[in-house]
């Protein structure tokens, strides 16, 4: 896969960047997350049943611990295009991104924006566990996200702004999850 795109693209398979990308919605509906708890207590636990939430777009470079995202009201194709410029920018100079994502209709679209720098490779329908961005969403709720009530809007927002960001500045962290043999292997 890796070695074909470079050929198309006319570059060495050595300035090819694999990136995965996916969305993950974040709200005020919470799902209860585990908890250490001495055995035969029973911790207590906020639950919230309003309805606000936004999503997170997001995207990882594991071999070079890179990680881009956006946080948007909607998911369509108008945000994924959003987030296809910044992938785009964030790919080093004179390279080129593979960008493994499943096959959501934002993604695989007729009315995307595809940057000259990225190509889009889409994962085989109904296999999110290719996906390391799922495991991506999974750390993020259990580190920053999970058994909390959010007290509007834009109280989402700024907690998903800052576990990304901290998600960011932690490229180790962006490698150990996001790194997979099978897509790196040329």
């Amino acid at each position: 896969m890796v070695e074909q795109i470079a050929r198309d693209q006319g570059i060495d398979a050595g300035r090819l960047e694999v990136w995965f990308c996916d969305e993950a919605r974040v709200g005020q509906k919470t799902q209860l997350g585990r908890r250490w708890a001495k055995r035969g207590t029973r911790p207590v636990a906020v639950l919230d049943q309003r309805t606000a939430s936004t999503y997170i777009f997001g995207a990882i470079c594991p071999l070079h611990g890179k990680a881009v995202g956006l946080i948007l009201p909607e998911c369509n194709i108008e945000a994924m295009n959003l987030h296809l410029a910044e992938i785009a920018a964030a790919v080093a100079p004179g390279a080129h991104a593979a960008l493994i994502l499943d096959q959501a209709g934002w993604h695989v679209s007729n009315k995307l924006i595809v940057p000259p720098n990225i190509t889009l490779v889409p994962l085989p329908p109904k296999c999110p566990e290719l996906n390391p961005v799922e495991n991506v969403w999974q750390y993020m709720r259990a580190n920053w996200l999970s058994d909390r009530i959010f007290e509007a809007y834009d109280d989402i927002v700024d907690h998903c702004a800052d576990a990304w960001n901290k998600l960011a500045a932690r490229p180790w962290t962006v490698m150990s999850i996001g790194m997979r043999d099978w897509a790196n292997a040329y």
